[in-house]
Parts: C-alpha cells; structure tokens; sequence
C-alpha cells in the first residue's frame, strides 16, 4: 500500500493526497466529499459487538493543544550518573529491538532501574546515588505530567481551555454512547495522566476500572465484570444496563496509583487533575511508590500484579469475534500492545481502525506485519487527525441522540405532499 502524508482507507473507498488544501472551495470540497465516505463507514463499525478504544500520548497532545498548553515531553533525558552513557547505550538497543525507533525516557528508565538493580548487588553505596538520581528524574516527570493537566484544565486562555473541553467530552461520547443493551465501551490508554477521567467527569460517564473503594480505592483482581444497572419504574426483577458507563483500563498505571508498603496494595491516591506540583499526595521519592511503568515498585510479584492483570483484560476484551479497536494517538512503540493487536487481527470478524497524525517506521512496520488490509481502516494526516476535524466531520453523532433519530425517523415517513405544502 502507498502511502501519502494525508489520505484514508475505509472499506473500498482510499484517497491519499501529498498536500492537504488549507483553505478554500477546494478543501471544503475534499471534506464534504471525504465524509461521505468516512462517517457512514465509522458508524456502522462503532456499532460492532464489542468495542474498544486505544488512546495513547496523541489525545494529551492534541486536546493540551487546543487548550493552548504544551504536552510532556517523553524525549530522552540525563541522570547525571557516571553510567548514564551505558543506560543509553541499552535503550538505544531495546527501543531498536522493539522497533520504537529512537528511544524515550521509558526505554532509559528501564535501563537505568537494570542498572540500579545490578548495583544493589554488585556497590550498594553506589546504587544509592543511582537510585537518587532515579527518583529526582521520575519527581520531574511527574510534575511535568501535572503541569499538562493544569495548562488543559486552567490555562491562562478560558476561551481555548473552555473548547479544549468541549472537544473531548464530544469525542469520548462518540464513542461512549452505545445503547445500554450492547457491551460496554472499554477504553485502553498507555498515558500515565488523568486527561480520560476529567474528560469522563465534564461528559458525566461512569467509569468502570478495576479499583474499589471510595475514600481510599484499592485495585483488585476480582471486580473485573462489575457493571451498573437499575430498576425501571413499576417493572420488577428485570434490572437493565444503566446508559453511560464506559470501562477503563490503564495500561501503564497512572501517576496516582501509589503502591502501599503497609498492606502490599494498589491505591489511587486523591490528587485532584491539575493539581500544583507541592500537592501532599506527590511522593517526593516515587520509584518505590508511584504505580507507573516500569517501575518495580518493591519486587516483581507486585510488578506482575497490576500490569499482568491489565494485559490480560486488553487481551481478553479484544482478541475475540466481532471485536472493533480504535486506536487514536498511540504511535505503535509498544511492543507488547502490539503484539496484541495482531493476534486480535487473526480473528477475521475483528477490523482496527488507526487514527494517526503522520506515517512513521513504527507504523509501517506494524501494518506490513499483520498484513490485514482488508481489516484496517486509516485516517492518516495532520487534517484527518486533528481532533477538532475529526470531531466535526467525520466521527458519528452519539448514537443515543434520541431527539435527531426521532426527527429523522418522522422525516422518512412523512408523506412528500405533506412536506411540501409545509
């Protein structure tokens, strides 16, 4: 398949241009003509059995963005160590393996906890200053993380923050608003920020994870097919689905999900989203506590606790028949996500649809191993991408806007004499 910087693939329709018109008759026109194709194609997919959406860095970008706020950085950094050219050396290695490409801070700080765990052997002093240069560079990377959210949630520009949030509850309920009879939206994300819940909170979505509690949630094993229901007035013992509930899972823990050295627990810390970088929930050393990959967080059992788990739920929810993910701002450098992905492609019922700002190696790679046109939808480019585009004409209407179905409905059945003489 040949690929341009802009241009999608839905079903039997493709078009692929170099450059994108700005402005005009002419861009208006490739949109109208474009929708025609890609809306009612969307639509009948989002309606599959089973539904799932894969988020990744691209959302916080694009809705921090429209807020006028710039997103974490995830580029490489510098621990100020004398084996700081070996840790990068490693990534370097590992993100090529994976094909990630360049690597990120993510690869480093697996190198580096390698390392610090080779020390704890080998130089426990020495290990000590690499485990404090460890934690001064994950404090940083979390208040970077709160930094993001505050600059979406009180940017200096109401204006820009006020339609930032309007852009995300309009793009969650895209998806969200299935009819209560079908199975629930289940929505996977890699980041480590809060930006899905506040999106859920502004839309008024339930949200389903796997945590339990209310002054203190702790994450558990057994909770995983919970739902919400309710007893229609004057109907008894036939409860039905309540609308609005969407399940969530992050897939690379969240910056306040803390580990509890006390009672060997996942917890979910009460840090408000935004909140300033001195909140008393942030650890001032968080290798040990801060719930996000990959961090070892005390042994491996407790590694293997949160973020087994949560593999096996993506595996289980999407690899089966009649099973639809969208991917939006995840730039296929996960390996293990990826691995997912094509197995789920396996089942010839399942499609994936890729919503991606650019076409990079990673992407490439990725397409030319599963080899599954046949089951992949594209929307590639800055314009296709762009999250206020994308909202506008091209992802479906929720589909529980009762009053547009019922004023379409009438319309359809409305004799043509009578709507003329009106």
């Amino acid at each position: 398949m040949v690929m341009k910087a802009h241009g999608y693939v839905v079903g039997a329709s493709a078009q692929w241009w170099d450059e994108f018109p700005a402005e005009g008759d002419e861009q208006q026109k490739i949109i109208r003509e474009s929708r025609k194709a890609i809306e009612p194609w969307l639509s009948a997919v989002f309606q599959a059995e089973h539904f799932n959406l894969l988020v990744g860095s691209g959302l916080t970008t694009a809705v921090g963005f429209a807020a006028g706020s710039t997103a974490t950085n995830m580029g490489k950094i510098k621990f100020g160590t004398k084996h700081d050219a070996a840790i990068d050396k490693h990534a370097d290695a590992a993100a090529k393996s994976m094909h990630r490409g360049a690597a990120n801070i993510e690869d480093q700080l697996r190198s580096a906890l390698a390392v610090l765990e080779g020390l704890e052997v080998l130089d426990p002093d020495e290990a000590a200053g690499v485990r404090k240069a460890i934690d001064s560079k994950l404090s940083e990377f979390l208040e970077s993380l709160l930094v993001t959210e505050h600059g979406i949630a009180h940017g200096k520009d109401k204006e820009k923050t006020t339609a930032a949030a309007s852009l995300l509850v309009s793009f969650l309920l895209s998806f969200a608003s299935r009819a209560a009879s079908r199975e629930r939206l289940h929505v996977f994300t890699t980041n480590y920020d809060r930006l899905l819940e506040h999106g859920c909170d502004l839309a008024g979505l339930r949200a389903i994870d796997r945590f339990v509690g209310s002054l203190n949630p702790v994450f558990r094993a057994s909770r995983v097919e919970v739902d919400v229901h309710y007893n229609p007035p004057g109907i008894r013992g036939e409860p039905r689905y309540l609308e609005g509930v969407i399940r969530l899972s992050k897939i690379h823990g969240s910056l306040d999900w803390h580990f509890n050295d006390a009672s060997h627990q996942i917890v979910r810390k009460g840090i408000p989203f935004g909140a300033g970088v001195k909140h008393s929930e942030v650890p001032k050393n968080p290798l040990e506590t801060v719930m996000i990959y990959p961090n070892p967080a005390k042994d491996v059992e407790t590694t293997e606790f949160p973020y087994a788990d949560l593999f096996r739920d993506f595996a289980a929810a999407i690899c089966r028949p009649n099973s639809v993910v969208v991917s939006y701002g995840y730039g296929f450098g996960d390996d293990h996500v990826n691995r997912v992905l094509a197995d789920m492609l396996t089942i010839p019922s399942t499609h994936l649809v890729i919503i991606s700002y650019g076409v990079d190696e990673r992407l490439k790679a990725f397409l030319g191993k599963v080899g599954r046109a046949a089951q992949t939808t594209l929307l590639i480019g800055p314009h296709f991408a762009d999250l206020a585009n994308l909202v506008e004409h091209y992802l479906p209407k929720p589909s529980l806007d009762h009053i547009t179905g019922r004023m379409t409905e009438l319309l359809k059945n409305r004799p043509d004499a009578k709507q003329s003489s009106e």
